[in-house]
């Protein structure tokens, strides 16, 4: 009605046939867009439109323009509740002559594609590192110096603290092979409740074991300790699990999972065949076989290290190398495929890294079934990105602080020195548990 009754709109005079005709161009004078949403073009005398422009409303010109603004500013408030929009929106403010003007809102700075989606969680991922980094200095001070009968600085502490140091060694070395090992299996297999122990390693080093003690008695084992026994061990490790892999991922039906299920299949076999050998054993020597059938640092000897620390390195290495073509293969299958990345070579040369690296801490240590899937669980959500290149390091320190962790506590607080691995595999295992039940939450 404010529009029919402004006298400073000039009608042509017409018929009741030619109102249509009327109100379009009165619309299109007022700014108003079209019916049919088309794009419209001012054919108003100057004049007319400072006239409009005095009223507040629009010119033809920038009609469509306002027009859009108003009708977003309806939907941003009945949304929000307020006109400014989230935070990739804008704010529309009016001044006193009712003219309405967009102003972008402030967004909060991201950064752009990279290792982690703000700048707070790259924040984070650091405040993580220094966190660990001082509890696994605290935890190696600790199993140096707290217990040690000798006085501080003396000649008799500093070798009890050298002995000390041998173990810690191979904790750095158990918790580098296992955490860099897992985090890989789980990136090339895509499967995160999967690590590399469902390949048979601890099977295979279990029948080795029971076999030798079997076939050659105690003496006999006792005997072939040494560094020959530890590169046979990993020599056979790493072969069956290569001759594996170019079995079932480079044939004519090659598949993840049937590898996976071929593994389990070999485990239950190998766990079946050390079984059938304990039994037939003298209490005796079955006494011997389970102290080497858990995993512990003091089954490590001194004269393994300078066989295992460059095995170790190389393997590591080499992975952390290729960590950005992990984080493509993590992407899936198509997606190597579309970018021209060889997925089967790439996951056949990343398996092998992983078996040298299992084959090494198993013969080292022994089994522990459970520890890299608490570790590299752990990394996941302490890391918060999904780049390797971060995900490795914090994995490392994350299986050294656990390790080192429980030694520490078992020995200085509850003084059972024994049950460290078996602690490990309980908290592992109920780990694993409670993601199998809460998947797709953790």
């Amino acid at each position: 009605m404010a529009e029919r009754d402004d006298p400073r709109i000039s009608r042509p005079s017409s018929t009741r046939g030619g109102s249509a005709a009327t109100d379009h161009a009165v619309r299109r004078r007022l700014g108003s867009p079209p019916a049919d949403g088309a794009a419209d073009v001012s054919t108003a005398p100057t004049d007319t439109a400072m006239d409009l422009g005095a009223m507040g409303a629009p010119t033809s010109r920038e009609g469509n323009r306002w027009a859009v603004r108003r009708r977003g500013a309806g939907r941003r408030g009945a949304a929000g509740g307020t006109g400014a929009t989230g935070r990739t929106g804008s704010s529309v403010r009016s001044d006193s002559s009712g003219r309405t003007e967009a102003k972008p809102a402030t967004r909060p700075g991201r950064s752009s594609s990279g290792a982690f989606p703000d700048a707070s969680a790259h924040r984070r991922y650091w405040y993580v590192m220094g966190g660990l980094v001082v509890l696994a200095l605290a935890f190696g001070f600790g199993l140096l110096a707290i217990g040690n009968p000798m006085p501080p600085g003396s000649r008799g502490f500093w070798l009890i603290a050298e002995l000390r140091a041998t173990s810690i060694l191979v904790m750095v070395i158990a918790a580098f092979c296992q955490a860099t090992a897992t985090i890989a299996f789980q990136t090339v297999t895509n499967n995160r409740i999967l690590t590399p122990s469902i390949m048979g390693f601890e099977s295979l080093y279990t029948v080795i074991q029971t076999g030798s003690i079997y076939f050659l008695g105690v003496a006999g084992v006792v005997a072939l300790q040494g560094t020959g026994q530890f590169l046979a061990q990993v020599a056979i490790m790493v072969v069956l699990s290569v001759l594996l892999y170019g079995w079932l991922l480079r044939g004519r039906y090659a598949n993840m999972q049937v590898m996976l299920l071929i593994g389990i299949i070999i485990g239950g076999g190998l766990g079946s065949v050390s079984s059938f050998m304990q039994r037939l054993l003298t209490p005796s020597e079955f006494d011997v076989l389970t102290a080497r059938l858990f995993g512990s640092v003091t089954n490590a000897e001194v004269e393994y290290l300078p066989y295992a620390i460059p095995l170790c390195l190389m393997a590591g290495v080499l992975i952390w190398l290729n960590a950005r073509t992990l984080n493509v293969i993590a992407l899936g299958r198509d997606v190597c495929i579309n970018i021209g990345v060889d997925h089967g070579r790439q996951t056949i040369y990343t398996l092998v890294l992983v078996s040298v690296l299992m084959a090494v801490s198993t013969a080292l240590i022994g089994p522990m079934t459970f520890f890299g899937f608490l570790v590299a669980t752990l990394t996941y959500q302490l890391a918060g990105t999904h780049d390797h290149r971060r995900l490795l390091p914090v994995g490392v320190l994350v299986g050294f602080v656990v390790l080192a962790g429980a030694y520490f506590v078992m020995n200085h607080v509850f003084y059972a020195q024994g049950v460290v691995s078996i602690i490990i595999e309980l908290v592992g295992g109920t780990v694993f548990l409670i993601v199998i039940m809460r998947k797709g939450r953790l």
